[in-house]
């Protein structure tokens, strides 16, 4: 069980202690994790079952008639399945709602693609009204959604299955704020989610070659903090975005519409590019897509010979 999901359901509760607007509803998932939730709040708590276009039209109701929805259950299902519903009801209607998904790209692994999730990000980034945070440890979470949870916006927090396990200051997990965690000359890698393990086993590498490398993790993909990484990539002159996520509106696109006019840049991409339909582990998954510390660290060696 995901620490970063019972963290989920722990800051729930306690913001429902003293905001009677938070209503919470589950497509069959995590009852184990709400039960303090259910049994304190039983009539703010639903389970509306799999029926998740179902669910975000409810949750309309509930926006409308001026209380805050909490909405959720595994990510290609409240997600994809329920883009449309998601789209007229909070897109065009301006409401807010809490997209908390489960999941990552391919944490189900041993439930086969129909519960791979990677395009996401890219379908929430259309939304002019919206925030996209992929927390990657529990604070992380817990002082992002105390953050954002009000506001009449789509909220989306895409929850990994596993945190990252780079300590970061609390002072630092800031709203659309990246995190530079460590500095450089030479290479600037920006990478999103728990992918930071890996890219922290390169960093590692490449400074015993005596390369410099700039690391700069996003939690927050929408606001993106195009500052940072422009202000690093304007030194170093090279990118490499490293992203559990489609090759499709993540950090990798972002980072391009601030960067592309920077003379003699050198840009690479690792994330999914076509559909991944293996079984396996996480971990073998991440191998078909190239997500490891072997195939990170060859494009790291390649784009610095160039």
């Amino acid at each position: 069980m995901s620490n970063i999901r019972k963290k989920f359901a722990e800051t729930a509760f306690e913001i429902a202690k003293n905001d009677k607007k938070i209503v919470v509803t589950v497509a069959d998932i995590s009852h184990g994790l709400f039960k303090s939730f259910r049994e304190k709040f039983p009539k703010r708590y639903y389970n509306i079952g799999i029926c998740e276009q179902g669910m975000v039209n409810l949750a309309a109701g509930l926006a409308k008639s001026g209380l805050n929805p909490i909405v959720h259950t595994i990510a290609p299902f409240i997600t994809e399945r329920a883009y449309e519903q998601i789209k007229l009801d909070f897109g065009y209607q301006k409401e807010g709602i809490n997209l908390v998904s489960i999941g990552g790209s391919f944490d189900y692994s041993k439930l086969g693609c129909t519960h791979h999730c990677y395009t996401d990000i890219s379908l929430f980034s259309h939304f002019k009204n919206s925030i996209i945070i992929i927390p990657g440890s529990e604070e992380e979470f817990s002082i992002l959604f105390k953050k954002v949870y009000k506001k009449k916006l789509i909220k989306y927090f895409k929850i990994p299955n596993k945190s990252h396990l780079i300590p970061i200051k609390k002072k630092e997990i800031k709203l659309g704020k990246a995190v530079k965690l460590t500095k450089g000359k030479d290479l600037t890698i920006a990478v999103t989610g728990t992918q930071l393990n890996n890219v922290m086993k390169v960093h590692k590498i490449l400074e015993s070659k005596g390369i410099q490398v700039e690391v700069i993790y996003f939690h927050t993909i929408k606001p993106f903090d195009h500052l940072t990484l422009k202000n690093s990539v304007r030194k170093t002159k090279k990118l490499i975005t490293v992203e559990e996520l489609s090759q499709h509106g993540g950090i990798y696109s972002e980072s391009l519409k601030h960067i592309y006019q920077i003379n003699n840049l050198k840009v690479r991409q690792i994330a999914i590019n076509d559909f991944i339909r293996n079984y396996g582990s996480y971990e073998n998954l991440c191998d078909v897509a190239g997500l490891n510390v072997s195939n990170i660290f060859k494009n790291c060696m390649n784009i610095i010979k160039k």
